[in-house]
């Protein structure tokens, strides 16, 4: 099942699961533009034990929705467990694989002892991995850091653990917990990581075009690459980047289309989630305004706009 994830002729390139961005509008329009691989938002596994809607709502499929995966996170394995059975009974033939995240740095998560906490206790992790791979019918990847700071870089053995306790394939963010998104993601441990292991790796980490893409991958030698803040506002990322993989032309979106993109983002958004999302939306339109000429006025505007039809006054 794992060959439905990674293109058999070049390397993987697949959209970061991001909170508050990897919504399934966006997903769409990644996926449209190229992306191999599309995942939810992270979705906590204690909250899909409550059956909590507001949870089920980050992952649940709407009609034309293709194979995507679902980022589960939690520190206790019978809850993971638990909660795949959930999301497998919801999802059945359009979930595509379950990744655990072991690297989300934000306080409150790695405060409680998920995300990235994980990774200061490997074996709870691998306990966590062998859990979800004997609960789930589909592939279990793992998503992780480079370590938890300076002084516990750990990503190698991390890896072989998720490996050993049967994860399909890994994705390494190149930074420590400490770093959160500042410096650079470090390719020697993307490397390191992918040297450790015989299954596949994903690098993620200052993936932006085609150029940082194409030199991770050599950097790296890693299987695919991931993207994550580079695409918002440029979902094009994902044409450009399998463009230069296959060795064909691209011609970059003029602005004309980028702002035809972003407003078919905000109708598409608005049409499943109603006039009340407009402000979730703002921080997407506001990536899309990145380069474009009178940038920060736009945007000032965007920002006060409650409606579909108001923005549309303003940019349609």
């Amino acid at each position: 099942m794992i060959e439905n994830i990674f293109p058999a002729t070049r390397p993987a390139v697949c959209l970061a699961p991001m909170a508050g961005f990897s919504d399934r509008t966006f997903r769409l329009l990644c996926r449209e533009r190229g992306a191999d691989l599309v995942t939810s938002e992270m979705i906590s596994a204690k909250g899909l034990l409550f059956m909590s809607e507001r949870t089920r709502g980050l992952y649940l499929p709407q009609v034309g929705d293709a194979p995507y995966a679902v980022q589960l996170f939690g520190s206790e394995p019978p809850t993971l467990a638990k909660a795949v059975a959930i999301v497998e009974q919801d999802l059945g033939e359009l979930l595509l694989c379950i990744d655990l995240n072991m690297g989300c740095p934000a306080p409150k998560i790695a405060g409680n002892g998920d995300g990235s906490a994980l990774m200061r206790d490997p074996v709870l992790a691998g306990r966590i991995v062998r859990a979800t791979v004997k609960a789930a019918h589909v592939p279990v990847s793992v998503k992780f850091r480079k370590g938890w700071d300076a002084a516990h870089e750990n990503a190698a053995e991390f890896a072989r653990v998720c490996e050993e306790n049967g994860a399909a394939f890994l994705t390494i963010h190149g930074r420590t917990r400490e770093q959160l998104y500042a410096g650079q993601a470090d390719r020697t441990c993307m490397a390191a990581v992918k040297q450790a292991v015989n299954i596949p790796v994903i690098a993620n980490g200052d993936v932006h075009d085609a150029k940082s893409a194409l030199d991770t991958l050599r950097e790296t030698g890693c299987d695919g690459v991931m993207i994550g803040r580079g695409a918002l506002g440029n979902p094009f990322v994902f044409e450009e980047i399998v463009c230069a993989l296959e060795k064909r032309s691209y011609t970059p979106p003029t602005w004309d289309e980028r702002r035809e993109t972003a407003m078919r983002h905000a109708r598409m958004a608005l049409n499943e989630k109603g006039d009340h999302a407009i402000v979730e939306l703002r921080k997407h339109l506001a990536f899309y305004l990145r380069g474009m000429h009178d940038a920060a006025k736009l945007r000032t505007r965007i920002n006060t706009c409650k409606t579909l039809e108001e923005l549309e006054q303003i940019w349609g």
